[in-house]
């Protein structure tokens, strides 16, 4: 029965790791990286998710705003049976469409509204964190697996 229990919360079950670069042109179409499942028992693994999701904040203290945005998401449909104490690998390529904020575009028109929309995000205390989070479908557990990792857009 404890053995049961375990299975349908998926302790000891699956897990992920993710291996892609910390720093990501701005110019890049893509981010390439390397998905790693290991598991202690066999399991199969419908399908994975994988999405870059930015954060962004702005204001301070009490009147501070934070949202997040998917700027990309991509479905693997997969029948992939994981065998105990066996490395998997999975390597993808994720499309990457950045949003810009009217901020943001009117910084880009010209020199002179440049140096205007960054003191006034300076003002605001605009800022942007980026992660690409994968999570994957395992057949007869609730709760999937998830891995996320920081990175940086320069």
């Amino acid at each position: 029965m404890f053995k049961k229990i375990k299975d349908i919360l998926g302790i000891e079950g699956v897990k992920l790791e993710l291996l892609c670069p910390e720093e990501i042109e701005r110019s890049a179409d893509y981010v390439q990286g390397q998905i790693i499942i290991t598991s202690k028992s066999a399991k199969t693994i419908e399908g994975l998710t994988i999405k870059l999701i930015e954060k962004y904040q702005r204001g301070r203290k009490e009147s501070k705003l934070i949202d997040e945005y998917m700027l990309s998401s991509m479905d693997i449909e997969a029948d992939l049976d994981i065998v105990p104490d066996q490395v998997e690998k999975m390597d993808f390529k994720l499309p990457i469409s950045l949003l810009l904020s009217e901020m943001d575009q009117f910084e880009r028109r010209n020199i002179l509204t440049s140096g205007l929309a960054k003191v006034a995000k300076k003002l605001k205390k605009v800022s942007s964190t980026y992660r690409v989070e994968v999570s994957a479908k395992v057949k007869g557990i609730a709760l999937d697996p998830i891995v996320k990792q920081q990175v940086t857009l320069t």
